[in-house]
């Protein structure tokens, strides 16, 4: 059963940042694509950024300019720097992968971003 764990979250002020990480075990790392996902209370969960084995990189218009997605294929990690944070960010954020079309999360991790 593939393994994601999510840590970094936590309580920042507004234009602070933070840095997401995801630790992934029993999945072929290097060539599957992640993604990051948000969801705040009463709203959907949604895409904030994703990354291809490549290394190609898209965002959410909301994070562009402010998050980067990365990973480190050594450490089987995929990271979210989260830079000038909103109070708007808001969110548990969750790490996801899709190996042969099947759907994984991480258990999620608490940002807080206080005005």
């Amino acid at each position: 059963q593939v393994q994601l764990v999510e840590s970094g979250g936590g309580l920042v002020q507004a234009g602070g940042s933070l840095r997401l990480s995801c630790k992934a075990s029993r999945i072929p790392f290097s060539i599957n694509a992640f993604d990051w996902y948000r969801q705040a209370p009463g709203k959907q969960r949604e895409l904030v950024a994703l990354i291809s084995r490549g290394g190609t990189t898209n965002y959410a218009d909301s994070v562009k300019g402010r998050f980067t997605i990365s990973r480190d294929n050594a450490e089987n990690t995929v990271f979210l720097q989260m830079n000038s944070l909103k109070p708007e960010d808001t969110a548990v954020y969750y790490c996801h992968t899709h190996p042969l079309y099947v759907d994984y999360w991480g258990q999620g991790t608490q940002v807080t971003v206080s005005s």
